[in-house]
C-alpha cells in the first residue's frame, strides 16, 4: 500500500519559512534535525497522516560532499516552493526490485535524543532533472512518525489531499506504479505545480 508520506520544500531560511508558513496557512512546525553527512537539516510541519518537510542547508562544506546536500544548495527557494515528493510503503524492497534501484539507509536524531531510521528508494532520481517522486520505507514505532509530532497550528489538518506533477508522464507513472494516490500527472516542466493539505475548516493550497 502506497501513502503520501510527505513533500519537501527547500528554503533558504528555515525559521523564516517556518514563520511565512504559520502566518499564511496557520500551519506550525516542530524542530526536526540534522542529516548527518548531507549537510542539511529540517523542520516539520506535522498533518497526522502526513507532513511538510521545510529543509535547508546547514553545513554547505558537508552538503558539497553529498548528492542531497548538492540538491538542496542547487534547489533552495527563497518562498514556499514544493521541490519533492516522498510516497510512503511497507514494502522498499518491493519497490527497489520494481524499478531496479536499491533501498539506501538514512537516520536522524530528534532533538529529544531520538533516533530516526528510515530507507529510501530512488532517491537520486528526486535528485535529477526528471524530479521523480521517491519511496521511504519508516523504521519506527507509528507515535514516531514526523506526522504524528504535537504542532501548535491555528487550523487542524489532517492530511495531504492532493498532489499535482508536471514532467514527463510515462516516467512519472512508470515511477508510481499500480496506485490510488490522489496525484494528478500533468506535461510539462518537472516538478510539483501544486499542493493541497486538507484541515477541518477545508483545503489549503500551500
Amino acid at each position: 500500500m502506497l501513502a503520501i508520506d510527505h513533500v519537501i520544500f527547500v528554503v533558504e531560511n528555515l525559521d523564516h519559512a517556518a514563520d511565512a508558513l504559520f502566518d499564511r496557512h496557520g500551519l506550525a512546525s516542530v524542530a526536526g534535525g540534522r542529516h548527518p553527512g548531507h549537510g542539511t537539516g529540517n523542520r516539520i510541519v506535522p498533518l497526522g497522516t502526513a507532513y511538510l518537510e521545510l529543509m535547508a542547508v546547514i553545513d554547505p562544506v558537508e552538503a558539497a560532499r553529498s548528492p542531497m546536500g548538492r540538491w538542496a544548495a542547487a534547489t533552495e527557494h527563497p518562498g514556499l516552493m514544493p521541490a519533492a515528493l516522498c510516497l510512503r510503503t511497507e514494502d522498499a524492497d518491493y519497490e527497489a526490485e520494481r524499478l531496479g534501484l536499491v533501498s539506501v539507509p538514512m537516520t536522524r536524531d530528534r532533538p529529544d535524543g531520538t533516533v530516526l531510521s528510515w530507507r529510501l528508494v530512488g532517491a537520486d532520481e528526486m535528485f535529477g532533472p526528471d524530479r521523480l517522486p521517491f519511496f521511504i520505507q519508516w523504521e519506527v514505532e507509528p507515535d514516531d512518525h514526523p506526522g504524528r509530532a504535537r504542532a501548535d497550528h491555528r487550523v487542524t489538518p489532517t492530511g495531504i489531499s492532493a498532489v499535482e506533477l508536471s514532467g514527463n508522464r510515462r516516467l512519472i507513472e512508470e515511477r508510481l506504479g499500480e496506485h490510488a494516490l490522489p496525484i494528478t500527472v500533468r506535461a510539462g516542466t518537472p516538478g510539483i505545480t501544486g499542493v493541497v493539505v486538507s484541515t477541518e475548516a477545508g483545503d489549503l493550497a500551500i
